[in-house]
């Protein structure tokens, strides 16, 4: 059985605009039980970033920074590394693997943004295949 990314991805895509602070950014995502959000585009920003609590924890908290006093745009990583909601979930991970990352945003057949997929989300996966095999 091939498990697809459009099957255990979340659909919910949360946007913070890249001249927030990373305060703000924090805010949202503690609020919205998230560990990543999308940068929004702007003028300023012509393609979508992301940001995520990794980069938190290694760009503020590791090098002793401020987040009021620092913008999302300076730690977001861009262009996005995407992966298709028709991909398998192993394909994701090698993806995942080779670039380093933990949240992928997943796009449609016209390359739109429509949900996230993060390495959490593998958890409840394989958790899912332990169940199927054993019945």
């Amino acid at each position: 059985m091939q498990l697809r990314v459009r099957d255990w991805m979340i659909d919910l895509l949360v946007f913070v605009d890249p001249n927030a602070s990373v305060s703000d950014a924090l805010t949202l995502m503690r609020r919205r039980y998230i560990h990543s959000l999308l940068v929004s585009k702007t003028g300023e920003n012509p393609t979508y970033g992301i940001v995520t609590s990794t980069d938190v924890c290694d760009k503020i908290i590791a090098g002793e920074r401020n987040p009021s006093e620092i913008l999302v745009r300076e730690i977001m990583s861009s262009p996005l590394i995407t992966v298709s909601q028709e991909s398998t979930l192993q394909e994701c991970s090698k993806l995942m693997r080779e670039h380093h990352i933990h949240h992928l945003p997943v796009t449609n057949e016209n390359e739109e943004l429509v949900g996230m997929i993060s390495a959490t989300d593998f958890l409840v996966a394989a958790e899912s295949l332990v169940r199927d095999t054993a019945a």
